[in-house]
């Protein structure tokens, strides 16, 4: 298992939901433009129908210096001598670009998420000692999605760090404290570019609203210090505004950076708010003029 450097990724990725609605000629333009503006990490969810390792192979091979990350697979989605396969095939065909993100995913009833991901990361270890397939040059890192402090010491001691989604600012801080100085933290956090506050919110309350009806993420909001009526509301405005940053360029990546500050090695930002079938690389361009530095631009 390799670790991650995060100056390699960046201190800033793209996160999108976005590709796997996309046609595979509409996918391959925009990450070669994306890679052409100067981002060196693309993540993306296993969630409507793409399976993980073919999308990673095929976003692999339309580019050439991108770090592709899945964030995250889901470890039902696959077996894990199947996810092992694969992931090592693609570390070996892509050196050092490829991260293998891990998830617990939609679950199943009445299993434990720790129980279930210490099994299946043993099963993965096991295999990696007794393979008769070529090891990649470069090994392959592995990240899990991780909230609780359970999770982040899993990620710590049995993975190169953890991917948090949906926190606010506090929370980064915190599991900076558990995974440690040397664990890499990356931090999905979304964005809409609308100073409005009363469209803002109405945007971001769309956003959140699977997520606060689930009774995971409402037991996570809870933990995060939000009070029920916050939840149950739809989302106070504090909920709103502190996982859906909002406002001017300036507004964004000054909130965006709060991150870093508080532990983060990389933020990987999700735009949202566009128009369904419109594209959100005209704020991916402005966002890479402000966040990415100029030798990497």
């Amino acid at each position: 298992m390799g670790g991650i450097d995060g100056r390699d990724l960046g201190a800033f990725g793209v996160y999108t939901f976005d590709f796997e609605h996309q046609p595979a000629a509409r996918m391959r333009e925009e990450i070669a433009e994306l890679e052409e503006l100067g981002w060196r990490a693309f993540w993306f969810p296993e969630v409507g129908g793409r399976e993980a390792f073919t999308h990673a192979g095929y976003l692999l091979a339309c580019t050439e210096r991108m770090h592709i990350v899945n964030g995250i697979a889901q470890i039902w989605g696959r077996e894990a001598p199947a996810a092992y396969g694969a992931g090592v095939l693609l570390a070996d065909a892509y050196p050092g670009r490829y991260v293998l993100g891990l998830g617990y995913g939609v679950g199943r009833p009445g299993v434990k998420p720790l129980a279930a991901m210490t099994r299946y990361l043993d099963e993965l270890d096991a295999l990696a000692a007794s393979a008769t397939t070529p090891r990649p040059q470069v090994p392959m890192p592995r990240i899990l999605a991780a909230y609780g402090p359970k999770m982040l010491e899993l990620a710590r001691d049995r993975a190169a760090g953890a991917l948090t989604f949906l926190v606010n600012v506090a929370h980064t801080a915190h599991a900076r404290e558990i995974l440690g100085p040397r664990a890499f933290l990356g931090v999905e956090h979304a964005v809409v570019f609308e100073s409005d506050p009363d469209r803002a919110r109405a945007i971001g309350r769309a956003h959140l609203r699977p997520h606060l009806n689930s009774p995971h993420n409402i037991a996570k909001f809870r933990r995060l210090g939000y009070r029920e009526e916050e939840i149950s509301s739809g989302g106070s405005d504090r909920l709103i505004d502190d996982l859906v940053f909002w406002g001017d360029l300036d507004r964004i990546v000054d909130k965006l950076h709060e991150h870093l500050k508080a532990g983060a090695d990389h933020v990987a930002v999700e735009v949202i708010g566009t128009e369904p079938g419109r594209s959100a690389m005209p704020y991916w361009r402005m966002l890479a003029d402000a966040l990415l530095p100029a030798d990497q631009r």
